[in-house]
């Protein structure tokens, strides 16, 4: 028998951390930085998986404010990997964000954000795998994950969320990511299909899944040449000289050192794009206006980073609002986070032990559209990252049939980006969120540049 039939509802674990249960969930009704009680329905909970429950989940819950019971139900999980769900919620999709000021050495102001997707879904925002964000080892023993084991953890974290949360079982469910999410979610979504087909409880009310900027296959970072040339960025005659000279085979692993011509014009091009911002290359390069200072602060180190006195306002500022709040001892408190389970706690886990398997993508999406199950993957065409040309390309080698050709799509009567409907109900990339779809403007992280627009796509595409 499937081992996940059988139902704990009480265990007793005795650890570092004193008694524990399967699955914890606490109501948080205000939270350090935001002004007055939350305008909405926020759970914080963890979640035991794996061999005795040894890696403890942690995850936010924000209930839709629409129509929780009937509202599709949507997994988040950030890339990286090792990246907190945490930059989703407050820089993406969820119903806050920071206030857009230098830091002045307070804790950092939340404020409601416009284009929540939580106005219209119920969201899980998961810190997975193990050692991103919140969630720990009760043993303490080194974290090691991969690709599968991610998957696998999150398809165990789903059912139990669900045994515990019975009421949102016959929500439409859609799992839901970016950029490095877009290797394991794939997985996630055909192991989630695989059992409900081997009849495993509670049954996953599965209706597709969503991709921004997606890691899909080996050859991404070859199209950036592609898309500098589109961009401006290099020129005609050096693209053209690239072509001819590394034969489509830009990355540095499969060009042979007797390629001097190759090699050569990819000196040019990196010299080309030295200082541009390849999440969002029309947003201006921190790192060259002010050098990172290692202090032991880092509080102090945003102080001496982004100076008070400076009239520029740089985008990694914001980013780095979350350590500061996150590692504040009242933020922990209101969202009930286990003392002593973490230490500093960093946006992105610098000391991940990950390994990275999967680099190929494609069968998944295949196999998950020929049973039916839709799927929403957009791009913001200013990503330099993962370049909307490359999440064309391996659509494209699906050889799925057009239903609706590339079109733009306008939001409050201007254009918003591009998409086009393949294969019925497979969507691709857009300029902002949208089915097979490119953002105009958007970056890496589209909704962060794009809230609005985004919002109406993803609205717009878990209503058809």
């Amino acid at each position: 028998m499937d081992r996940f039939l059988f139902t704990i509802i009480i265990i007793v674990i005795i650890s570092c951390f004193g008694a524990a249960i399967s699955t914890s969930k606490e109501i948080v009704e205000y939270l350090p930085g935001f002004q007055g009680p939350l305008p909405f329905h926020l759970e914080t909970g963890y979640v035991g998986v794996d061999e005795n429950e040894d890696v403890q989940l942690f995850y936010y819950f924000i209930e839709s404010e629409s129509n929780p019971k009937r509202d599709p139900l949507i997994l988040w999980i950030t890339g990286g990997p090792g990246c907190s769900s945490i930059s989703g919620l407050v820089y993406e999709n969820g119903p806050v964000k920071f206030e857009e000021v230098h830091y002045n050495g307070s804790l950092p102001t939340l404020i409601s954000r416009h284009g929540s997707w939580t106005k219209v879904a119920n969201i899980i925002f998961l810190d997975i795998p193990v050692g991103a964000g919140f969630s720990y080892r009760r043993s303490g023993q080194e974290s090691h994950s991969n690709d599968f084991l991610f998957a696998d953890q999150t398809y165990e974290f789903m059912r139990k969320w669900l045994k515990s949360h019975s009421d949102f079982i016959s929500n439409p469910f859609y799992v839901g990511g970016d950029s490095y999410s877009g290797r394991p979610i794939p997985v996630i979504t055909q192991l989630i299909s695989n059992g409900n087909e081997a009849g495993n409880e509670p049954y996953i009310n599965l209706k597709g899944y969503l991709l921004g900027n997606p890691r899909s296959f080996p050859e991404e970072e070859n199209f950036r040449i592609r898309f500098a040339n589109g961009m401006g960025l290099i020129t005609d005659e050096l693209y053209k000289s690239l072509v001819h000279n590394c034969r489509g085979e830009y990355r540095s692993e499969y060009i042979s050192s007797s390629n001097v011509p190759c090699l050569q014009n990819l000196g040019l091009y990196q010299q080309c794009i030295d200082g541009i911002e390849l999440p969002q290359i029309l947003e201006p390069n921190c790192s060259a206006i002010v050098p990172p200072i290692k202090l032991p602060s880092q509080m102090r180190f945003i102080e001496q980073q982004y100076p008070l006195s400076s009239s520029f306002y740089c985008p990694d500022e914001i980013n780095s609002l979350t350590s500061v709040w996150a590692n504040d001892a009242r933020v922990r408190e209101a969202l009930h986070i286990r003392k002593g389970s973490i230490g500093d706690w960093e946006r992105c886990g610098s000391n991940l032990n990950f390994t990275k398997i999967l680099d190929d993508t494609r069968p998944y999406h295949l196999n998950l559209s020929k049973k039916g199950y839709r799927s929403l993957i957009y791009s913001g065409d200013h990503d330099m990252v993962i370049p909307h040309q490359s999440t064309e390309a391996w659509i494209k080698d699906l050889n799925y049939s057009i239903t609706n050709k590339w079109r733009s799509w306008k939001y409050r009567g201007q254009i918003a980006g591009y998409n086009r409907l393949v294969h019925r109900e497979l969507f691709q990339h857009d300029d902002i969120c949208h089915r097979e779809g490119k953002q105009s403007g958007g970056g890496h992280a589209t909704p962060q540049n794009k809230p609005d627009e985004c919002f109406a796509m993803f609205k717009r595409c878990i209503n058809l």
